[in-house]
This record gives C-alpha cells, sequence and structure tokens, in this order.
C-alpha cells in the first residue's frame, strides 16, 4: 500500500515543480510578421506554433519562454513596416521573425538597426539583403544565389549555349540576376532575352510574352518566381504550346520547393521541367514530425489540402529553436520602455547586440540540415536536381560545391574529382515525354529567316551578290556561297534564310571586312559568309566555324630560268661523303683482290706505286684481270656491281641538274626583301597590310594592289615602280596561279592563319552544327569539285610551294650497299686466312715429323727429279748461261 501512495506523492511533486517553473519563467516577446493569406505564411505559422511546443517540452526546465506576436502584412510592403513599428512600441518585442518577402525585409531591416533588435527571416532570399547593409538583419534560410552553381554545372553538362531568363519584377526576381549572369559568361552561355513579368500582368500579356519568346531561337528557359507567379506561368505555356518536344524549363527553388503543393493541374502543365532545391537529409525525426505537422496544418487551415511541409515550414520551425536558445544562453531581462508611439521616436533594445551575437553562434542538428550561420547568413551544404513527372518528382541528381554533380550525395566525399558530365546524372523525362535531350535552340516556325550577311569580295569568285530589280532581293553566289548552301543542306533540320547585302555592288568598297564581321555582333545579321578570315581580334564580337579553305599566308613571285655556272658542276651529283666512301671502299675491294692473288702479288717488286697502280687497277678494272681464286672473282663481282650503280645515279643526278630544273623563283625568303630594300605587294583592303609592318617593313616599301594588278607590278619590279613579290593569304593566291600558271608561283606558306569560316554571333548554337556540316564537306570529293568550278584546276607546276633544287646524293643513300661490299671483301679475306693457316701447319707437321732411310732416300730421289724437271723447263723457256747450267747439273750430282 505505500507503494502507490510513494508513486502519487512524486508524480504531484513534479507537477508542482513545473507550474512552479512555469510560473516563473520569463517570457521574452517575439514578434512574427507573415504574409497570413499566403500557403508560405500559413505553414510557417504551423511550424513556429509547434516549434515553441516542442522545445519547451524537451526544455522544460528553461527559465526564458519566447512569447510570439503574430502580424498579418496582407502582402503589403507598407503593412510589414507599420507592423514591426507596432510590435516594437506596442509589444515591446526584443526580436522580429520576419517577414515573409525580401522588399518588405528591406525597410523592417532598417528599423531593426535603429531600435537594435534581430530582424530573423526564413523566406527572404534576395542577395541584395545583407548583413554588410543591414547588421541586425539574419538569414535563416539559403541566399537564391547559392543555387546559381547548381544551375549552370546543369546548363554546362547538356551542352547549352544560350538560356532565356524569365523572372518576376520584384526584388525577389531580380535579386538573382546579376549572380546569374556572371556564372553563365563563365562557362560561355549567352543570354540573348531577359523576359520580365509584372505582378499585374494580366493572362493575355503573359501569353503574348510567351509568343514572342515562341519565335526565338532559344528553347532553353530558367524561371525565378514566387510559386503563385510559376503556376500561371506554367498553365499559359502550356496553352501556348511551350511544353512540348524540344522545350528545356529550369526553376529555381522559388517554384521547386512548393511543387507539393500546388494545384495538380499546375503540376500536369509543369510535366518534364527541371527544377533545383536545397537537398533535405530524411530523417527519422523530419519523419515523424511531418505526421505530426500535416494533422496540425490541416487543423488550423482546414480549407487547405493537405501538404507536405515546404523548406521555408521546416526553416521556420529551426529558426524557433535557435532563437529559444540564443535567449537562454544570453539570460535577457524583460526590458521596460516608454510606450510612445511615435514614429521618429523608435526604442533602443539594450539586449539586442548580445541577442545578435548569441543568434549568430548557435549550432545544431535542425531539421533541413545543419544548422548555422557565417556573416548571419545560414551555410548550405547540397542541392537536389528533380524532375517534374505529374503530381511526384524524379531525382535527377546532386549538386556538392565540392564534388559537383553527382547521382547520390556522397556525405563522405569519396569523390576525387569537381564534375559537369551528364553522365554522373539520371535520365531525365523531358516536356513531351521524350527522353532525347533536347539542343536547346530551334529554328522557330513562326519567326523571320536566318539572315545571312553577303558583300562584294575583292575576288568574286569567292563571293558577289546581285539585287533583283523586281522583287529587291538580294541573290548571292560564289564558292564561298555554295560552301555555305552544302553545309545547311547537311543540318538535320531546316534552316530557312535569306541573303541580305552589306555595302555596295562594286569590287573595291571603301568598307573592310572588320565592319562587316562586326554586323553580327550589331544584330543586323544571324551569320556573314564569304572570304572572312579567322582572326583572333575578330573572335572577341563573332563566334566562327571550322575553316572551309587551306590557312596560311604566302608570297607570290615570279619565276627566272636557272642558269648554272658552276665549272664543277660535274661534282655536284655525289656528295662529299658518298665521293670519299665509295673511294675507300673500291680500294679495300682493291687490296682484297691483290691479296687473294698470289700471281699478281708475287712479281711485284717492293715499290709503293707499282702496289698502289695495281690496286687502283683492280679496283676499277678487276673484270678484265684473268683472276684464278674464287673468293677474288667473288668480290671482284660485288665491286663491279657497285661501281655500276655509282655510275647510274651519278648519271641520272647530273642529267636532273642540267636539264630538268630550268625555272627558279626570283627569292624564296621574306626577309630577303627586306635585307636588299624591296618593294613588296598586297591586296588592298587586307589584314597583311598590317601584318607586314609587324613584321619590320617600312610602310613606304609597302604598296597595294587590286588582284588584277598584280602581274603588271610583278613583271616590273622593284627597279621600275613595281613590286618584288606580292604576299596574300593562300586561297587568293590558288586563284592567281590558277590563271597565271607559267610566269609565278608560290612561295611559303610564310606566316600561319587559321583560313576562311563563317562569322556568327557570340554563342550562336548554329555554329557547332554548321561546323560539323564543313567538316563534312572538307572530307570528300565535293569540296575538289566547288574549287575547280570557282578557282580553277590548281594542278599548275609552278603552283604550291617551291621544290628546291635537287640535293646531292650522299653517303646515306648508299650504306646498305656499301655494307655488303665490306662483308663481302672481309668474309673472302679472312676465309683466305684461315686456308693458309692451315695450309702452313700442314707443311711444319711434315718436316718435323720422323722418316726411315729409306722413305729418305726415295723422297730425295722424288726432290732431285723434280729439280732437274725444273732446270729443264727454265732452259727450255729462255737460254741460260752455260756456267748456271753446269751448275745445276753439279748440284744434281751431288744430290744423287
Amino acid at each position: 500500500m505505500e507503494t502507490p501512495n510513494t508513486l502519487m506523492f512524486l508524480l504531484f511533486a513534479i507537477i508542482i515543480s513545473v507550474v512552479t517553473a512555469q510560473n516563473s519563467n520569463r517570457n521574452i516577446p517575439v514578434g512574427v510578421i507573415l504574409d497570413l493569406d499566403t500557403l508560405v505564411g500559413k505553414m510557417a505559422r504551423t511550424s513556429m506554433a509547434m516549434a515553441v511546443e516542442d522545445f519547451y517540452t524537451v526544455h522544460w526546465n528553461y527559465s526564458t519562454r519566447l512569447m510570439l506576436y503574430t502580424r498579418d502584412s496582407n502582402q503589403d510592403n507598407v503593412q510589414a513596416t507599420l507592423a514591426a513599428l507596432d510590435l516594437l512600441q506596442k509589444n515591446k518585442t526584443e526580436v522580429i521573425i520576419g517577414p515573409q518577402k525580401s522588399s518588405q525585409a528591406v525597410t523592417v531591416s532598417e528599423i531593426g538597426n535603429t531600435s537594435h533588435v534581430p530582424i530573423i527571416s526564413f523566406s527572404a532570399t534576395s542577395p541584395t539583403l545583407s548583413s554588410i547593409n543591414f547588421p541586425y538583419f539574419i538569414r535563416t534560410c539559403i541566399n537564391d544565389a547559392a543555387q546559381v552553381k547548381t544551375i549552370t554545372s546543369l546548363i554546362e553538362a547538356h551542352g547549352w549555349r544560350e538560356v532565356v531568363l524569365i523572372y518576376e519584377d520584384t526584388d525577389f526576381g531580380r535579386g538573382i540576376l546579376p549572380f546569374l549572369a556572371d556564372a553563365l559568361e563563365e562557362i560561355n552561355v549567352r543570354i540573348p532575352y531577359r523576359s520580365l513579368i509584372s505582378k499585374f500582368s494580366t493572362d493575355d500579356q503573359i501569353k503574348q510574352e510567351l509568343y514572342k519568346l515562341q519565335t526565338m531561337q532559344t528553347r532553353v528557359f530558367i524561371v525565378h518566381m514566387s510559386s503563385s507567379f510559376g503556376s500561371n506561368l506554367f498553365l499559359k505555356a502550356k496553352e501556348v504550346g511551350m511544353m512540348g518536344e524540344g522545350y528545356v524549363w529550369i526553376m529555381t527553388d522559388g517554384v521547386t520547393n512548393m511543387v507539393y503543393s500546388l494545384n495538380e493541374s499546375v503540376t500536369s502543365a509543369m510535366k518534364g521541367a527541371l527544377g533545383v532545391r536545397l537537398y533535405v537529409p530524411k530523417t527519422e525525426e523530419l519523419k515523424n514530425i511531418t505526421t505530426r505537422w500535416k494533422t496540425r496544418f490541416h487543423e488550423d487551415n482546414p480549407q487547405e489540402m493537405s501538404n507536405e511541409p515546404s523548406i521555408y515550414a521546416l526553416w521556420a520551425y529551426d529558426t524557433i529553436y535557435a532563437l529559444a536558445m540564443a535567449v537562454e544562453e544570453v539570460q535577457v531581462q524583460n526590458t521596460k520602455l516608454d510606450n510612445s508611439t511615435d514614429p521618429q521616436m523608435l526604442p533602443v533594445f539594450p539586449n539586442g547586440p548580445l541577442l545578435l551575437e548569441a543568434i549568430t553562434n548557435v549550432k545544431f542538428r535542425g531539421l533541413s540540415g545543419n544548422f548555422e550561420l557565417t556573416n548571419g547568413q545560414l551555410q548550405y551544404s547540397s542541392f537536389e536536381i528533380v524532375n517534374i513527372v505529374g503530381r511526384g518528382i524524379r531525382e535527377v541528381g546532386y549538386w556538392t560545391e565540392e564534388q559537383g554533380l553527382s547521382r547520390k550525395v556522397d556525405e563522405s566525399n569519396n569523390k576525387s574529382y569537381y564534375s559537369t558530365s551528364l553522365g554522373d546524372l539520371n535520365p531525365v523525362i523531358w516536356p513531351g515525354e521524350t527522353i532525347v535531350v533536347p539542343r536547346g535552340w530551334e529554328i522557330p516556325v513562326s519567326g523571320t529567316k536566318l539572315r545571312v550577311g553577303v558583300t562584294m569580295s575583292p575576288n568574286p569568285e569567292f563571293m558577289k551578290f546581285e539585287i533583283d530589280p523586281e522583287t529587291n532581293a538580294t541573290r548571292a553566289s560564289g564558292y564561298s556561297v555554295e560552301v555555305f548552301e552544302a553545309a545547311v543542306k547537311r543540318l538535320p533540320y531546316a534552316v530557312p534564310f535569306e541573303y541580305e547585302h552589306f555595302g555596295g555592288t562594286s569590287e573595291r568598297s571603301s568598307l573592310t571586312y572588320n565592319e562587316f564581321i562586326y554586323q553580327v555582333f550589331l544584330g543586323k545579321y544571324d551569320i556573314v559568309i564569304g572570304d572572312t578570315t579567322i582572326r583572333y581580334n575578330r573572335t572577341s564580337y563573332a563566334d566562327f566555324s571550322t575553316p572551309y579553305t587551306e590557312s596560311g599566308i604566302a608570297m607570290i613571285v615570279r619565276l627566272k630560268q636557272a642558269e648554272n655556272k658552276n665549272p664543277f658542276v660535274f661534282l655536284q651529283p655525289l656528295s662529299f661523303d658518298l665521293w670519299l666512301g665509295s673511294f675507300a671502299f673500291l680500294i679495300y675491294a682493291g687490296i682484297t683482290i691483290l691479296i687473294l692473288e698470289p700471281k699478281i702479288r708475287e712479281p711485284l717488286k717492293n715499290s709503293i706505286s707499282e702496289h698502289v697502280g695495281t690496286i687502283l687497277q683492280l679496283s676499277l678494272f678487276a673484270s678484265q684481270e684473268k683472276l684464278e681464286s674464287i673468293l677474288s672473282k667473288i668480290v671482284a663481282i660485288v665491286s663491279i656491281f657497285v661501281l655500276l650503280i655509282l655510275t647510274s645515279s651519278y648519271t641520272a643526278s647530273l642529267s636532273s641538274m642540267l636539264t630538268v630544273k630550268q625555272l627558279q623563283p626570283t627569292v624564296t625568303d621574306i626577309y630577303d626583301l627586306k635585307k636588299n630594300g624591296d618593294y613588296i605587294g598586297y591586296n588592298i583592303g587586307s589584314f597583311v597590310e598590317g601584318l607586314l609592318e609587324q613584321l619590320g617593313f617600312e610602310r613606304t616599301k609597302i604598296k597595294g594592289y587590286y588582284h588584277e594588278e598584280y602581274a603588271e607590278a610583278l613583271d616590273k619590279g622593284s627597279a621600275n615602280g613595281g613590286v618584288t613579290a606580292i604576299v596574300h593569304e593562300i586561297p587568293y593566291i590558288k586563284l592567281f596561279l590558277a590563271k597565271n600558271c607559267k610566269s609565278y608561283t608560290m612561295v611559303g606558306p610564310i606566316y600561319k592563319t587559321a583560313g576562311f569560316g563563317f562569322a556568327f554571333p557570340k554563342g550562336s548554337p548554329l555554329v557547332a552544327d554548321i561546323s560539323r556540316a564543313i567538316l563534312n564537306i572538307t572530307d570528300g570529293d565535293e569540296i575538289i569539285q566547288l574549287e575547280k568550278k570557282w578557282i580553277g584546276d590548281s594542278n599548275c607546276p609552278s603552283s604550291g610551294s617551291i621544290t628546291e633544287e635537287s640535293n646531292s646524293l650522299n653517303f646515306l643513300s648508299f650504306w646498305g650497299l656499301f655494307l655488303i661490299t665490306g662483308v663481302v671483301s672481309t668474309t673472302c679475306l679472312l676465309i683466305y686466312a684461315i686456308m693458309s693457316f692451315c695450309k702452313n701447319r700442314q707443311k711444319n707437321t711434315n718436316v718435323m715429323s720422323p722418316k726411315t732411310s729409306t722413305d729418305e732416300n726415295t723422297e730425295a730421289l722424288a726432290t732431285m727429279h723434280q729439280e732437274e724437271d725444273q732446270v729443264d723447263d727454265a732452259v727450255a723457256i729462255s737460254p741460260a748461261p752455260e756456267s748456271d747450267i753446269n751448275t745445276s747439273i753439279a748440284n744434281a750430282n751431288m744430290i744423287s
């Protein structure tokens, strides 16, 4: 019986202590300014009430307690300001949470600065608001600029080059623009148009703006609006047919955060759009609170449909938690202030600086993630990219500051690289229910044709135009025009275009090509075609296609008759090393034959001249000698073969030098012209004039000509008022040489250029497709046929780079032949040496071996008869003196 009494006593004591603690709590007045007729305002009110209850249920022993005083600003800036004044003067609020909109937060933050009251906003996301301008302003939500990198990474991954911004005409809508524009510029993406939607726009006015967007090429739209503005925009976009295949819609978090709370007809219209929002980890605590929150929200707002708590509801909940912890940390005392309602006499709250510092130092794990403020701003970690599919969403991927795009959030940061690759994202179902990635631009069906700028080229073979007197339409022709038309035919889509001329019909217009190309930057033309050279300075205001002509700058010079007055020209066919090598190897062959033939070697005296003469004779005329040794015959055959090849090569090279190379250019080096003080020419209106000055030529030595004056100027030469050479681009030189094949040639290239290309406005989506089409043309036979048609047959003997005088034949050309000769001769010598060694060894062995007396007598007798035979032979050959004969007979008798 004692146990129940004890439990009841303890329970009673706890109740008494709690009641006592509550009665002793210091209530801290907190003002709340919301737009209570908006969904965000309703969600925030429910979240704050729940947060106060949940916080003090857990922290029941805290000595401070927040008391919320809520005011409705009715979506009006003035009402928000009056509400703030009322809260400060009437309720003596130490802190104000809100207001809801960025435009409202500006004036309320100024009041906070004056009164030293922290202004905490969980929904004012405009980057123009910061603690730098408003020291007492605290943002417990993310800055709109934080999502910019996620959007640009998404655009970069898909390779889109142009986007159109659609935003509402409010502080919230305009605040992100500078940051988004700078980020897009960094990845070389253009913004050809910005669509501003006023909050007072009617449905017809919105449709009219959308029709205007339909007439443009760009099909990638970034929408930065609140959920109410965005809902109406997408409904109208679907009505005008802009939610079909080929369109790309990317929404910022202003709309994406509220997708689950939008009407079904709105989400159906958004089908296929992409959205960006802060990534919120799905924790167990969030799941439990979400269930309770939905019940509580329906009780507070029975007329509203069942909703998921948006990120703004989570931020509002975390804001109350952070403020409650900060108030307890500072031990805020109730402040007694004057009840004056004079707006000029705003009260100054002494607790403000301490409370401001305490709030900014709070750190905890909230429903929205880690709650941590830096410079009065909530820090973010990662963003989620979602795809709208009906009333639901699909996760496409994630973006983090450290890793870029990824399919999953890697909190361990194991990924070692920053990604902007499409392969790191899940597939997207695009508008029109297709999985094919839109290319981001189209030729508008209802729009005007592409304006293609043409002008009269100094060389009409490349481009010229004429105006139809009846229709006033511009007709263009020429090599460059036909290349462009062939490229357009290869595009996978139709491109309607019309030519518009620049300048007059004269080939000698005073307008320069720099001025012509600059027209695309000014927006006069969509494309500029012709013999327009791709140059670095021009890329600052235009983009160029892949070049469709040969690149480079060269010289046109006259050809002259070559005269070879060298009396030793007969030595030039062979180089010095080949002459020396040939002589050495032939001498080596002669020495080898002399060694291998004892009958030729033994009769020679010890005279050096006799040996040298015999060696030279054997080297050159071995075939005329009667050789007995098989080894010497092999060496002779090889040496004869080598001599035959050298003789044939010498004859052919000498004939070429004396007959074939009769024409040579008058000059082969541009710097020789500068050294000699010669005059040099260029085409009037060409950038080559400035190039020649950069190369160091005096301005007085540079003359300008039109293409039909080249031949006359070159024929005169520098001495007679003309020029020694004309510097021009290779395509023009080919055109000139096709008509002047016999007397002139090209030297170079002497300078590199990128060739001719078509010019487009910066960031034009046509550049890549036209470039691919040009590559397709230049890889085939069509470009050759076009060159033959407009430029002429380039098989001119004097065209192309100058061929220098034939080089002398050198040793390296025949080293294999000499190697064979050396190996054969050396091998024969080794074989002869081995045979001689074996023979001498056998003879020595026979001399040193013991013999019997009979054998000795027999051998002596044989030797005597052999000597007698030799004597008889000698006598028979030539008569010998009688004394010599007698001596020989006497010797023979002694032996016998």
